[in-house]
């Protein structure tokens, strides 16, 4: 007996501390997925980084189309032993001054800003596909949050509940009319369920910390996801074939896109090479007022270096296989994304049939709930049958509650893999 008097206090202590504790601060916020994606776009500080990847690479394309500058150089003697003058700059001292420009030969100039127009398309690309990814993260999170608050609410209805019948237990223990094991048993199934709960609102606390990332939002605000059940019911895959999406994933793929850009800039940075492999033109102008074999010398110089050993071999040959190594990352490419879609179109496809397969209406559970309750007062079921008919009610609305949720992700990771969302339910 002691020890059914100390399980007793445990659980009741425990009871007390759960019913206590907030499920959500205050300041919470609803929040729509329209609304969530308006403020990710605008305060992700990833997505910020990558819009100046972009912006530096832009800017190397101005850079790439600049002309050399040109050189100036002015020749002083120091002493003239003649005058006995230093830096003499008269007309008895010397003073010679050459300017001279570099000219760009075989297009090396507009070779190297194709280069450059390639990589800032790579970045603008990998920026989409960043946007692609944590959009995907955003989406998953705000649904999963959505989903587990609906099964908190099966849990603190079926919580509720069953702390209205401990008590009235508890109250039949007092006067002697029932025994203090079938006490403990109902208080150990609440205890049961309120830790079942906090296990999930610790899931949830994780998601809030994310959904705080993604939205660059340090407030602590408590976000509760809105979302409009009917539309959610009404996704499906529609007139939509496997093979339309993937037609559309590898036009709209972003990554895809990416390793085409990247190519072409091979490609491009091959053209350059081959530019770079004609020597570029030095044209000056000198001018010598008394050093020269006349005085006030003026000439105009030209300067080419004469390829005989350096013809850019190497860097030729470097850029010709990095333009089939690029072609090849390229076709994996489009095997992934054609992958993709495939396995996330079966998974929606199996997740949707199951979804419309199944009994969604929980009407007969609820109606039997009260009767269960009425017979086990009267004692005409077990404590045993009653407690397996709480835990396969509680089962079936969090498993339902679960084929939702992962229908719902189901698509979401279709829309992933189209690079689009083609099914929206907000």
């Amino acid at each position: 007996m002691p020890r059914f008097l100390l399980l007793l206090t445990a659980l009741l202590l425990t009871g007390s501390a759960y019913a206590a504790a907030p499920d959500a601060p205050a300041d919470t916020t609803r929040l729509t997925l329209p609304e969530a994606e308006q403020r990710f776009v605008q305060n992700n500080l990833a997505l910020l980084a990558q819009r100046y990847s972009v912006t530096a690479a832009e800017a190397q394309i101005v850079q790439a189309r600049l002309w050399d500058n040109p050189t100036v150089s002015i020749e002083q003697n120091t002493y003239n032993p003649q005058t006995t003058k230093v830096l003499d700059v008269t007309r008895t001292g010397n003073t010679a001054v050459q300017v001279q420009q570099l000219f760009a030969l075989a297009g090396r100039r507009k070779a190297a800003a194709g280069v450059a127009q390639q990589n800032a398309l790579v970045e603008h690309f990998t920026f989409e596909d960043l946007l692609r990814n944590l959009r995907y993260q955003l989406r998953t999170t705000f649904y999963d949050l959505y989903f587990k608050q609906q099964t908190i609410g099966v849990y603190d209805k079926e919580i509720s509940t069953f702390q209205h019948t401990v008590a009235q237990y508890q109250s039949q223990y007092d006067k002697g009319n029932i025994a203090l094991k079938e006490v403990i048993r109902l208080k150990a199934f609440l205890f049961q369920l309120q830790n079942e709960r906090q296990v999930l609102l610790t899931d949830m606390a994780n998601e809030q910390a994310d959904f705080h990332v993604l939205l660059r939002d340090n407030s602590g605000t408590y976000y509760r996801p809105v979302a409009n059940p009917a539309a959610l019911r009404d996704l499906s895959l529609g007139t939509y074939s496997e093979q339309q999406l993937a037609d559309t994933a590898l036009v709209q793929r972003a990554d895809l896109k990416a390793r085409q850009a990247y190519a072409e800039q091979q490609t491009q940075n091959l053209r350059l090479q081959r530019a770079l492999a004609t020597p570029d033109l030095a044209v000056g102008y000198v001018y010598d007022r008394a050093g020269n074999y006349i005085q006030n010398y003026n000439a105009v110089t030209l300067g080419l270096a004469v390829p005989l050993f350096n013809r850019n071999q190497g860097n030729i040959r470097t850029a010709r296989a990095q333009i089939e190594g690029s072609k090849a990352l390229v076709e994996q490419q489009q095997l992934v994304v054609q992958t993709d879609v495939h396995q996330a179109y079966q998974l929606a496809r199996q997740a949707d049939q199951l979804y419309q397969g199944s009994n969604r209406d929980t009407g007969d559970f609820d109606r039997l709930i009260g009767g269960i309750e009425q017979s086990y007062a009267k004692r005409n079921l077990t404590i045993v049958e009653f407690l397996d008919f709480y835990e396969s009610y509680k089962n079936n609305l969090l498993q339902l509650n679960n084929l939702r949720a992962s229908r719902v992700r189901a698509f979401e990771q279709l829309n992933f893999a189209v690079g689009r969302p083609v099914f929206k339910a907000e």
